[in-house]
């Protein structure tokens, strides 16, 4: 987990720890990367400091990149392999599943472009000298610390030459995760975790329930173990406050049913999970 600035409070970091504890076949160890003390932080969380580094203003913007500092060496225990998690994330099962995805040296993401990882995406980025690639999105990062150093230091040697980020890939923390690890990234399983909007919005609202009563995508969905709420416009304040049916459009047009027949199980759990306290912000 990653937090710096205000956004957010302690209790929004407790509340996952204690949803990923509580689905976990066996006890995680819990890091937060921090910009500060963090008072009244669950104890079983290992705080420990953002560089520097990563906290000038520039990274501290829509682009993220402040949260490269998760590959920083020696930033996150190098001993074992590592599941990232946004802190806008419900948690439905054992996040610890997501280790036995992992390849030796590989990084996985969530899949959010056409172009997918995998041969098409590495070939795309051969053909084009790394100008097309697939990307992922950072909502669930799952890699060894030991083996992404390479991720962080291709930024920094990069920032040199583009202090503003203006190479392309620099542009946003997932972005370059995708760009810089192209040659072994992976994406996370849409059975273990999804994005809210990507999984559960489409532009045509009658697709929403189409998508909930085809049985392949039930028995998928029935899996899942992580549904991050990434996007302004899908925050559990927002969520919680539709009415039953309620609708939910975003900037790119897509609309969100609030409804147990569109929504299922991530309903109840979003109202569980969210319901006995807001996020600060």
């Amino acid at each position: 987990m990653i937090l710096w600035g205000d956004k957010y409070g302690v209790d929004t970091v407790n509340r996952l720890v204690a949803a990923v504890s509580q689905h976990a076949t066996r006890q995680p160890r819990f890091v937060l990367l921090t910009d500060r003390a963090r008072p009244g932080l669950d104890e079983r969380v290992t705080p420990r400091p953002i560089p520097e580094v990563w906290l000038q203003p520039e990274m501290l913007g829509g682009g993220c990149q402040a949260k490269l500092c998760m590959f920083d060496p020696g930033v996150v225990p190098e001993d074992l392999p590592a599941v990232y998690l946004d802190l806008d994330t419900v948690i439905l099962g054992d996040v610890g599943k997501a280790i036995g995805f992992l390849k030796s040296g590989g990084l996985m993401l969530l899949q959010s472009a056409v172009l997918p990882f995998g041969p098409l995406g590495r070939l795309a980025y051969r053909l084009t000298g790394g100008k097309r690639y697939a990307r992922g999105n950072s909502s669930v990062v799952v890699y060894h610390p030991a083996e992404c150093g390479y991720i962080a230091a291709r930024f920094q040697e990069l920032k040199r030459d583009h202090p503003t980020h203006g190479y392309p890939p620099m542009r946003a923390d997932e972005r370059f995760m995708s760009w810089a690890a192209q040659a072994v990234a992976a994406a996370v399983p849409a059975s273990f975790a999804v994005k809210l909007p990507t999984e559960y919005m489409s532009r045509i609202a009658v697709l929403g329930y189409l998508w909930a009563v085809l049985p392949w995508v039930r028995a998928r969905r029935r899996g899942l173990v992580a549904v991050t709420l990434c996007g302004m416009t899908v925050k559990p304040e927002v969520l919680l406050a539709l009415p039953e049916n309620g609708r939910l459009t975003d900037r790119h047009g897509r609309t969100l049913i609030w409804s147990d027949a569109v929504l299922g199980h991530v309903k109840r759990a979003i109202v569980a999970f969210y319901g006995p306290a807001q996020p600060r912000g």
